[in-house]
C-alpha cells in the first residue's frame, strides 16, 4: 500500500536539496556526491512510504553512485551499481504488475529457501569478491566485498517487497558509514548515516502495514 508523500515531506526535501546544491555551488561538496545524497535519501523514503517513484529515482541514483565509485576506486560498489540498476528495473516491474488477484503487491515474509538461497549467496560473494578485490588493489577489500553482498541480497528482497530486506540494509549501512569515512567521502558517509535510521523507521512503517492490511 502506497503512502502519500505530505507537504511537509516535501518541502524539507526541497529545503535540503537547496543548501547542498548551494554548497556544492560553492566549491565545499563534490556535485556528483551531492546528487547520489539527495536522489538516494529520497529514494529510500520513498521505499519507507512504498511509492512506486522509488524506482525510477533509484535508477538514476545508481548511475551517480557508479561515477563516484569509479573516482574513489571502490569497484566492487560501482559494480553494483549496474547490478542495482538491472535488479532495479526488475523491482519496479515487480511492483506494477502488482501481486496476487490484481491487489497492490503487499510486504509479506521471506520464505525459507529465499532465506537460505540469500544467506548463501551473501557468505559466498562476500568471500569471492574479497579475492577479487584484493588482486586488482580495491581501496577496501572487504569491507567493499560484504557490503556489495549484503547489498545484493537486500535489493533482490525489496524487489520482492520481502519485509527482511530491511534487516540486510540496516547491517550493510553500518558498516558502509565507516567505510566511506575512511575514503575521505564525509557526505556520502552522512548519507549511509540517514539510510541507517531511515532503514530502522521503514522496518517498522512496514510491519505497521502488515498489521493493518489483511492477507
Amino acid at each position: 500500500m502506497s503512502r502519500r508523500v505530505s507537504w511537509y515531506e516535501w518541502t524539507t526535501a526541497a529545503v535540503a536539496s537547496t543548501a547542498l546544491l548551494g554548497f556544492a555551488a560553492a566549491g565545499w561538496l563534490l556535485w556528483y556526491e551531492v546528487f547520489g545524497f539527495l536522489t538516494g535519501g529520497a529514494c529510500v523514503w520513498l521505499v519507507v512510504r512504498q511509492h512506486i517513484l522509488n524506482w525510477p529515482l533509484g535508477l538514476l541514483n545508481n548511475t551517480v553512485f557508479f561515477v563516484l565509485f569509479l573516482d574513489t576506486r571502490l569497484y566492487a560498489d560501482m559494480g553494483l551499481q549496474v547490478v542495482f540498476f538491472a535488479l532495479g528495473v526488475y523491482g519496479w516491474w515487480n511492483w506494477v504488475r502488482r501481486g496476487p488477484d490484481a491487489m497492490p503487491l503487499k510486504p509479506t515474509h521471506a520464505g525459507r529457501r529465499e532465506w537460505l538461497a540469500v544467506g548463501v549467496f551473501v557468505a559466498v560473494a562476500s568471500f569471492g569478491l574479497r579475492e577479487l578485490l584484493l588482486a586488482v588493489n580495491g581501496s577496501a577489500p572487504l569491507g567493499d566485498a560484504v557490503t556489495t553482498a549484503l547489498s545484493l541480497g537486500a535489493q533482490f528482497l525489496l524487489c520482492r517487497k520481502r519485509i527482511e530486506n530491511w534487516y540486510f540494509w540496516i547491517i550493510a549501512d553500518i558498516i558502509y558509514v565507516p567505510l566511506y569515512v575512511s575514503r575521505d567521502l564525509p557526505l556520502t558517509a552522512v548519507l549511509y548515516g540517514v539510510f541507517l535510521v531511515m532503514c530502522v523507521i521503514g522496518l517498522f512503517a512496514w510491519r505497521r502495514t502488515m498489521r493493518e492490511v489483511p492477507r
